[in-house]
């Protein structure tokens, strides 16, 4: 698999993690933590399912501890981080916060093996960054209240947590894809004892809350870190960190045609500055498959 490829198939995490909020709005009242656990399994069954049909997969879970720490650190600790700082400050300032990761992992890409991060690069991801600020200040007035520190301090902890097991991935690229569903499975387990301990249980409604629940277990909360684990290991991670921030663009837009959200002229211009940041940042990989297509 090229560069290219794995990029691509990078992207589609995006892609899928742009339906998280509009399946949560869907979802009903399941708390936090609950919901974690029961899309976790899901997304784990996704991977455990695959185990069936291909001999010798399952051995992939034979990983040394420092692999389990940061697949369980990484999708644990980021959600129970970031839902520490959603019931600890309010949610603009938390998720504008939280949403520096993508700029951590263009930065971080520095520090990997062959891979030079170039002033396109971060230019990207500064305007995507910049689009994200408008979206959120289009939707809402920002007030960083003294009050709400511990909640910031968890989103931008989040936001590096995110970042570095991201970037990891590539230093643990021999580490076959289907570990992952391992990571799930157990990040499972450890949001439904947080939900024992710290919340009251809450079921689905309906039927739609329910499929909501599927959808989020099967996309962005399931598949999504399978194809994001591919993305991070084989593709090209500047690029990926920068594209990131369409997520919350196309987030808003799904919220807008299922009736959740109404567009403004922030979402245009966000869209345009997250665009634009996107082209700028992949302009290698562009301007290569022009090169290869004249060839």
């Amino acid at each position: 698999m090229n560069s290219r490829t794995a990029t691509l198939i990078g992207f589609t995490a995006i892609l899928m993690w742009s339906s998280l909020a509009l399946f949560t709005a869907a979802s009903g009242k399941v708390p936090p933590f609950q919901l974690a656990a029961m899309t976790f399994a899901i997304g784990g069954a996704i991977g455990a399912v695959s185990w069936l049909f291909r001999s010798g997969a399952v051995l992939a879970l034979r990983q040394p501890l420092p692999v389990w720490a940061r697949g369980v650190g990484g999708l644990f600790g980021y959600h129970a981080l970031y839902f520490a700082a959603l019931r600890l400050a309010p949610p603009a300032e938390s998720g504008l916060i939280n949403y520096l990761w993508p700029l951590l992992i263009v930065l971080f890409s520095s520090f990997l093996p062959g891979e030079k991060l170039r002033a396109h690069h971060v230019i990207g991801a500064m305007l995507g960054l910049a689009g994200t600020v408008v979206l959120i200040m289009g939707r809402t007035q920002l007030g960083f209240a003294a009050q709400y520190i511990p909640g910031y301090a968890a989103a931008f902890v989040a936001a590096f947590v995110w970042a570095i097991y991201s970037v990891l991935s590539r230093k643990f690229a021999a580490v076959p894809t289907d570990a992952v569903a391992g990571f799930c499975l157990v990040t499972s387990l450890l949001g439904a004892i947080c939900h024992v301990l710290f919340e009251t249980t809450v079921w689905p409604a309906s039927t739609g809350e329910w499929l909501a629940v599927l959808a989020l277990g099967l996309g962005p909360v399931g598949a999504a870190f399978y194809v994001w684990d591919i993305g991070m290991k084989r593709g090209d991670v500047r690029v990926l960190g920068a594209a990131a921030y369409a997520a919350p663009v196309l987030s808003t837009i799904l919220l807008v045609l299922a009736g959740y959200a109404q567009a403004t002229a922030s979402l245009v211009l966000a869209a345009a500055l997250i665009a634009g940041g996107g082209v700028i940042a992949a302009k290698d990989m562009i301007l290569r498959r022009k090169s290869t297509s004249s060839t």
